[in-house]
């Protein structure tokens, strides 16, 4: 059926907006460098929007929800998983796209999609698939991999751009991508405090002192200064970052989560468990298709299935796979119907 005018120019407006009310700075949808397969455009969203969209609707984004963030099978409901970890990321994104004027859709597309490659069991998993595979392994390549192949989704060459530079060590190529870099790394320094003195491994009162005078120990306020100073930094630049002050205490203080936290302490202590499944499912499965596929392609084909896993899943196979059974009883309420028959 034709579209009428009206329609047609819903995303159109939408698009034109952007070029009135947008920074100089800032990706404007009707200039994405486009898709990699071409599509009819939605009448209603920007393509920036349709990422988002498509994201949000994806199997992959879904199961984050079952991946850990930190903390292995928390006691507490309140501990952040993969998926929160992500939702955090998004909004601290958004809320600084939006102050700095900058395309609001195309910043959340690329927070809800930057994890989509992440292994079950959090870093732990990443780093047992990274020393078991001759190119080692990234989540945020998994990531690309996940919305380029595994799910398809066929999105546009920013948010893809953006998925695969939030790690550190790339160079985002637009400002929204540099915000969700930075957004990432804030919302996880503040959230894994939150966990960690949640978990009893240490008190706020902890925290490096010169930190806790620069941002005060209130987790509320500490998330609020580094927001703020990127804000306050980045007003009428072409690139989005942190004043060296902030950034040196931020820096800081992922440091000392590492010392503290990240690599060593009581509540990490499971991951050793975690790390010795992940491995054996990855050379079950390789044992078990080595006769089916060349070794570059069995490599590919298990890494995606095992890092696609979510942390139940993977128990649950390496409990089905490894775990002996007794013999099952299949008499079930049987011998309780025969004692009824006998008193009879």
């Amino acid at each position: 059926m034709k579209r009428s005018f009206v329609e047609n120019s819903i995303r159109e407006t939408l698009e034109d907006r952007e070029l009135t009310t947008l920074s100089e700075f800032a990706t404007k949808s009707k200039f994405s460098k486009g898709r990699t397969k071409k599509i009819e455009e939605c009448p209603f969203r920007t393509c920036f929007q349709r990422d988002r969209d498509r994201i949000l609707h994806c199997k992959s984004f879904r199961r984050l929800k079952h991946k850990t963030q930190v903390f292995l099978s928390p006691y507490d409901d309140h501990f952040r998983t993969r998926l929160t970890h992500t939702l955090e990321v998004s909004q601290i994104a958004r809320t600084i796209s939006r102050a700095l004027m900058l395309n609001e859709d195309l910043t959340e597309a690329i927070a809800l999609g930057h994890d989509l490659g992440h292994t079950p069991f959090g870093h732990c998993g990443e780093g047992v698939l990274n020393k078991l595979l001759p190119d080692g392994f990234k989540h945020n390549i998994q990531s690309v991999r996940v919305v380029e192949v595994i799910e398809d989704l066929n999105l546009c060459r920013e948010t893809v751009d953006g998925i695969l530079t939030h790690s550190w060590g790339y160079k985002p190529q637009t400002p929204e991508a540099q915000v969700v870099q930075l957004a990432d790394k804030i919302a996880y320094i503040n959230h894994d405090i939150q966990d960690s003195v949640s978990a009893g491994i240490f008190g706020e009162e902890d925290l490096p002192k010169d930190c806790i005078k620069y941002f005060t120990n209130i987790s509320s306020k500490r998330l609020d200064k580094m927001v703020s100073d990127i804000i306050f930094n980045s007003q009428n630049k072409p690139e989005v970052s942190m004043s060296e002050e902030c950034w040196d205490y931020m820096s800081k203080l992922r440091e000392w989560m590492f010392q503290n936290v990240y690599i060593d302490c009581p509540a990490k202590q499971e991951e050793k468990k975690a790390s010795l499944l992940i491995e054996a499912l990855f050379n079950y499965y390789k044992n078990l298709l080595k006769d089916e596929l060349d070794e570059k392609t069995l490599n590919t084909v298990v890494t995606d299935y095992i890092s696609g896993m979510t942390d139940r899943f993977a128990i649950d196979r390496y409990t089905e796979i490894f775990i002996p059974k007794g013999l099952q009883n299949n008499a079930g309420d049987k011998y309780l119907y025969k004692m009824v028959k006998a008193l009879k």
